[in-house]
């Protein structure tokens, strides 16, 4: 259901926006501002999608047991926050949800036979691996639905791909990029944070195995079932010659 969720939003964004109103309009009533508080500026999955299963801060809502300021901060004060509207939200604890700083690959620099390798310049492969980086694998998980989702498929693919290099002796796995193949960003938001760290993140793919497809149905025969001599990654015994 998430996954069709989503793909429908992506496809027909106005009408999944026009329904998830008409959800919280049939939830909260025709009297709540639902347009003031719940319809931001961007399309329904242009940035991740706080999903309320059980419908239990509507129902808080609608009780009174919430209320829902939104609008720009203009500062703190010593009992809450003042709002550029001129509202004041009194606070005893706040939890700051801006300002996330992605820093690609933790901030590691890597390096091949001494050259820095610019992520930015690379492209992931199956989004577990850099283009033209040797026996690295790293993360990139779903953005919509779980991430360890995606961790847990790449987790599998890194011990396949292990115990087949023993097994016939390889020394080096490299997934090496195909010039042919357009770019997509790294990550389809125009969230804040991804927006900020676009200039430092790879790129994706326009097609398989390089394209980062947001669906773990799809997913999971690739990195499970299919060989992984695919004709992109190449192996070597020695570090130096390649095999495919």
């Amino acid at each position: 259901e998430q996954i069709a969720l989503f793909q429908l939003a992506r496809r027909r964004p106005a009408l999944v926006r026009r329904k998830v109103r008409e959800a919280i309009v049939a939830r909260l009533g025709p009297d709540y501002p639902v347009d003031v508080h719940f319809a931001p500026r961007y399309d329904p999955w242009d940035q991740r999608f706080c999903l309320v299963p059980d419908n239990d801060l509507f129902d808080a809502i609608r009780d009174g047991h919430v209320t829902v300021e939104t609008g720009r901060i203009e500062r703190f004060d010593a009992t809450g926050i003042v709002m550029e509207s001129g509202a004041h939200v009194e606070a005893d604890i706040i939890v700051t949800a801006t300002g996330l700083s992605l820093r690609p690959m933790g901030g590691i620099a890597l390096d091949v036979d001494g050259a820095a390798v610019d992520a930015a310049r690379a492209m992931v492969y199956k989004g577990a691996m850099l283009s033209d980086v040797p026996n690295h694998v790293f993360v990139v998980g779903y953005t919509n639905a779980s991430w360890t989702l995606k961790a847990d498929l790449v987790s599998h693919f890194t011990a396949r791909l292990l115990n087949f290099m023993r097994r016939r002796g390889y020394a080096t796995a490299v997934a090496v990029r195909d010039p042919s193949v357009g770019e997509r960003a790294l990550l389809e938001l125009d969230a804040g944070y991804v927006e900020r760290a676009r200039h430092l993140l790879p790129s994706q793919g326009e097609r398989a195995p390089w394209r980062l497809f947001q669906n773990v149905l799809r997913d999971t025969p690739m990195f499970r079932l299919r060989p992984l001599k695919d004709g992109v990654l190449r192996f070597s015994r020695n570090g130096r010659e390649s095999w495919r």
